[in-house]
C-alpha cells in the first residue's frame, strides 16, 4: 500500500455537482479540476470501454498539471439496446428519450479511475440496472418542466423528483447511478493509503 498521510492533495477531475456533493459525504478534503477532454465514442467501442477509457483520461489529464497528487476520475455511459443514451441537453431531446425508455430497462456503465503518478491506475466499472415506469406523455412533460434534468444521461434524477418514474433500480453500489460509485471509490482510496477513521 502507498505511504499516505492525509495531507496528500485529493482532486476530483470533474465539473459534475453531483460527483462533487457525493465525494463530498467522504469527509475528505478535496479540490476540483475540470479536465478537457474529448469524450466522443470511438468507433465499435464498447459502453464499458468508453466509460472505462473517459474516466481514466480525466484522470490522466489533471495528473499532467499535479503530478503529486491523488486524483479520481469518473465517467458514465447510459444504453438502451446496447446504444449510448447522451446528455438530452433540451427538453424536446429529454421528452423523446423518456418516451423511448418508459417501460424498459436502460444500463447505466459508472466507471471509476483513481490515479496516481508511477503507480497503475485502479480501474473499476459499476453497472446499474434501471427499469423505467410506463407513464404517459403529460407525465413525462411534467416532470420534465418541474427538475428539468436536461443535463443527465437517461433525462432523470434519481437522487431527486426523478425516483418517481423509475420502477426497479439493481446495482452493487446505490451512490453508482448518481456518478460516484462510492462503496468501490473507498476501496480504491484505501488502496492509496488514504485514513479514513483516525485513532482519537
Amino acid at each position: 500500500m502507498t505511504v499516505f498521510n492525509n495531507a496528500k492533495r485529493i482532486i476530483l477531475a470533474s465539473g459534475s455537482v453531483y460527483r462533487k456533493e457525493l465525494l463530498s459525504r467522504l469527509n475528505l478534503p478535496f479540490d476540483v479540476m475540470v479536465p478537457n477532454i474529448d469524450e466522443t465514442a470511438l468507433p465499435d467501442e464498447s459502453p464499458q470501454q468508453t466509460a472505462l477509457r473517459l474516466a481514466e483520461q480525466k484522470a490522466r489529464a489533471i495528473a499532467d498539471i499535479d503530478p503529486d497528487a491523488i486524483i479520481i476520475g469518473s465517467d458514465q455511459v447510459a444504453t438502451l439496446d446496447d446504444l449510448h443514451i447522451g446528455k438530452p441537453g433540451n427538453h424536446q431531446l429529454a421528452l423523446e428519450q423518456l418516451q423511448r425508455m418508459r417501460g424498459r430497462e436502460v444500463i447505466f456503465h459508472s466507471a471509476l479511475c483513481v490515479y496516481q503518478t508511477n503507480y497503475a491506475p485502479q480501474l473499476a466499472n459499476i453497472q446499474t440496472r434501471v427499469t423505467f415506469r410506463n407513464l404517459p406523455d403529460a407525465e413525462l412533460d411534467a416532470y420534465l418542466r418541474i427538475e428539468q434534468p436536461y443535463d443527465c444521461a437517461g433525462s432523470a434524477k434519481n437522487e431527486g423528483l426523478g425516483i418517481a418514474i423509475l420502477e426497479r433500480i439493481d446495482s452493487s453500489d446505490p451512490t453508482a447511478l448518481t456518478g460516484l460509485p462510492l462503496i468501490t471509490l473507498t476501496s480504491m482510496l484505501r488502496q492509496a493509503g488514504v485514513h479514513f477513521f483516525l485513532p482519537l
